[in-house]
């Protein structure tokens, strides 16, 4: 590879968050010079690919844990958080729409397809919540066709595979139509492979940066050739680090006070994965359950249809395990111990003793059996055969800790940046691939604030975004949603499974 020339902005990670930053920033100013590295010898194959994660497009209909049971019972349900993430991921939807109609990612069918997202309890109490949880968020435009039933005769039409061999007992489910399964590995493909075709730019693979260094005019940087070991300069005016648990490493090197005291806990995946077509065709949603009482806001397990390289296949987790790598292919077993500094030491172990309760958690979810992952299965789906499912390794997310915390853990992404706005990050994990659209709209406004102050650059971002200047979230923004969302699903080809 000849020695790289300077870009106007360099992106490190092939994966969906420098997809979503980089066809951006290029349909925003054409004009800019972008460079993507990817360290692994394809694109989008850590926690982008469609095996690292649940392919659910995360807008708030069926995750229980965006809205927790209140502490007074009978109390209203607070559902101020799946509103914001619905209205995050209606910012990617119109601008993967945007994307579909402009060539950017030219076959949708490739990445999303509707699939209906469900919420699934038992018992008396978790009826109440789930009843009390329809009530609030069937209020609100977004979420207005939502249905609920506590007949098992509904549930069954549902999804059959809920219900056949179940012992009589008080179970309920909500089901919404508008939900999708989400292939972000292929989508990242297709938009990286638009934009390395464009003028001044280039997406290489097996380029993996190791350092950076701050300059009176940019960026310096490291990047090595992981086939040839040989190290290079680089240079380029902005740099965005999406290389999800490669992110901290990279922070840690460039100087930058944010990366002070700041650590890293990793979690690695692990599905139950079933490919038996008869069983699979009995199966048509995404269901998710409540998180397990000592999970934290890691979220509930979850039965989901996905569509995977022209393959329907099942998924039941994920399970969590321990690890000390940071990456799931590229990453190394000395990932988290030489991420370790004085200044982060602390941070580590005051989260841990914070946290015993999910410590403890995360233990016992790694040395389960296959036994026990099946009893949990059987929760969902009675009548499983465990000769249907195999045990598979999935992506691993990184969750960042901060010294400023405390010790307290809240699971999500961040979006960190220099104070000159030449560098900016993204941490953490869940829901940031559903959101990528809206985490780019926030660097964009944060760091290149110039090019949205034109008239040009206004029209071209509301093009890709029309609701980018807006809260979708107010009553008065809402009232076109069902017209605009009716739009993009005939862009993207949705309509429900």
């Amino acid at each position: 590879m000849p020695a790289p020339s300077a870009p106007d902005v360099l992106l490190i990670g092939g994966g969906i968050m420098s997809a979503h930053l980089g066809t951006m920033l290029k349909r925003l100013d054409p004009r800019l010079a972008i460079h993507v590295y990817e360290a692994a010898d394809e694109l989008a194959r850590e926690s982008s690919d469609g095996w690292n994660n649940a392919g659910t497009g995360h807008a708030g209909l069926c995750e229980l844990n965006y809205t927790p049971p209140p502490a007074t019972p009978g109390a209203p349900v607070d559902v101020t958080k799946a509103i914001e993430i619905f209205a995050r991921f209606e910012q990617s939807r119109q601008f993967w729409s945007y994307a579909v109609t402009h060539g950017l990612a030219p076959r949708p069918a490739d990445f999303i397809r509707a699939v209906p997202h469900l919420s699934f309890v038992r018992g008396a109490a978790q009826i109440a919540f789930l009843r009390a949880r329809h009530a609030a968020l069937s209020a609100h435009p977004f979420f207005r066709t939502m249905e609920f039933t506590a007949d098992p005769a509904v549930i069954r039409q549902w999804t059959p595979l809920l219900i056949d061999g179940r012992a009589d007992e008080p179970l309920a489910a909500t089901k919404i139509d508008a939900g999708t399964d989400v292939n972000f590995g292929e989508l990242s493909r297709q938009l990286l492979t638009w934009l390395g075709a464009q003028e001044n730019c280039r997406v290489v693979t097996g380029q993996r940066v190791t350092h950076l260094r701050r300059t009176a005019a940019d960026w310096e940087l490291s990047v090595r050739d992981t086939a040839t070991g040989e190290s290079r300069p680089a240079r380029a005016r902005f740099v965005f680090i999406g290389a999800g648990g490669g992110t901290l490493p990279l922070l840690q090197s460039s100087g930058l006070p944010v990366a002070h005291g700041l650590a890293a806990f990793p979690i690695a995946g692990q599905w139950l994965v079933c490919e038996n077509p008869a069983v699979v065709a009995r199966h048509f949603a995404k269901v998710y359950g409540p998180p397990p009482p000592d999970s934290g806001a890691l979220g509930g397990p979850h039965l989901d249809v996905r569509h995977l390289h022209g393959q329907r296949v099942l998924l039941f987790g994920p399970f969590a395990t321990w690890t000390t790598q940071f990456l799931h292919r590229t990453g190394r077993l000395t990932d988290l111990p030489a991420s370790l500094r004085p200044a982060n030491l602390a941070t580590l172990l005051r989260t841990g003793l914070h946290n015993r309760v999910l410590v403890r958690f995360l233990v016992q979810q790694a040395l389960q059996s296959m036994d026990t992952r099946l009893r949990a299965l059987r929760v969902f789906y009675p009548e499983a055969d465990s000769a249907d499912w195999r045990l598979v390794d999935a992506g691993i997310r990184v969750q960042a800790l901060k010294k400023s915390d405390a010790g307290r853990l809240s699971f999500g992404t961040e979006v960190v940046t220099a104070p000159d706005g030449s560098l900016a990050a993204l941490l953490g994990a869940s829901p940031g691939a559903s959101v990528a659209a809206s985490i780019a709209l926030q660097i964009i406004q944060t760091c290149f604030p110039e090019n949205l102050r034109t008239t040009a650059g206004h029209a071209r971002l509301k093009a890709m975004i029309p609701t980018f200047d807006l809260d979708l979230a107010s009553p008065a923004a809402t009232a076109d949603h069902a017209r605009r969302s009716a739009q993009i699903d005939a862009v993207l080809h949705l309509s429900p499974a």
